[in-house]
């Protein structure tokens, strides 16, 4: 129902340093567009998306949204902030690119801020030294379990989201989906899997946490 941004101006060679569209991006594409009338309902001020790369997945969701947010992204690649900004100029919607460590520049001024919150982590299983590049391996290097970097933004969730704010995080089955929804339970929030899609090897699934409700 609604377009997928225009990447055109970015080139094969833009692959070479960030991470390139694929299946897990193009879920969670489909999983904005299935909540499309929750996000709506929600009226967010303040959306943000960790792991920008190109930017096509935050300007999606400003595209859905309309300019009554503010649309805020993060990477630890300056080439992902670059391209994320260029992503966003070429399909007319205003996106600022923030170059840090998940959100460590934020966490003060976005405190329970914010609203919508996607993340399509670094969630492949790799060895430990591979996890923290300030390049292209930053996309993809999860560590152990491929969850090192999932494991480190979680104690931060509670502390970033507004009290009706949502939270999207793509995984696959080696992140163990069952473990997550423990510990998300723990910091107050209840899960559920909005889409889930084989991808060659990869079982691919997107998970919303809300908070609990007393």
């Amino acid at each position: 129902m609604f377009p997928t941004p225009n990447t055109s101006h970015l080139t094969s060679e833009s692959f070479n340093d960030i991470y390139e569209p694929a299946e897990d991006t193009f879920l969670l594409l489909d999983t904005l567009e299935t909540e499309h009338n929750n996000l709506k309902a929600l009226r967010p001020s303040v959306c943000l998306e960790i792991g920008c790369g190109s930017g096509i997945c935050i300007t999606f969701l400003a595209q859905l949204l309309g300019p009554d947010s503010l649309y805020l992204c993060t990477d630890i690649n300056a080439k992902a902030v670059d391209a994320a900004r260029a992503t966003a100029e070429a399909n007319g919607v205003l996106v600022e690119p923030i170059l840090t460590d998940l959100t460590a520049c934020l966490e003060h001024r976005l405190k329970s801020k914010v609203d919508v919150l996607i993340f399509n982590p670094p969630y492949v299983v790799t060895p430990s030294d591979e996890v923290g590049s300030h390049g292209i391996a930053a996309s993809w290097a999860g560590g152990m379990r491929g969850r090192e970097v999932i494991d480190r933004l979680i104690p931060r969730i509670p502390d970033l989201l507004s009290d009706s704010g949502v939270f999207f995080l793509v995984i696959i089955k080696e992140n163990n989906q069952d473990e997550l929804e423990q510990m998300m339970t723990k910091h107050g929030f209840r899960m559920s899997v909005v889409l889930s899609r084989r991808s060659g090897p990869e079982f691919l699934s997107v998970l919303k946490f809300c908070r609990l409700r007393s």
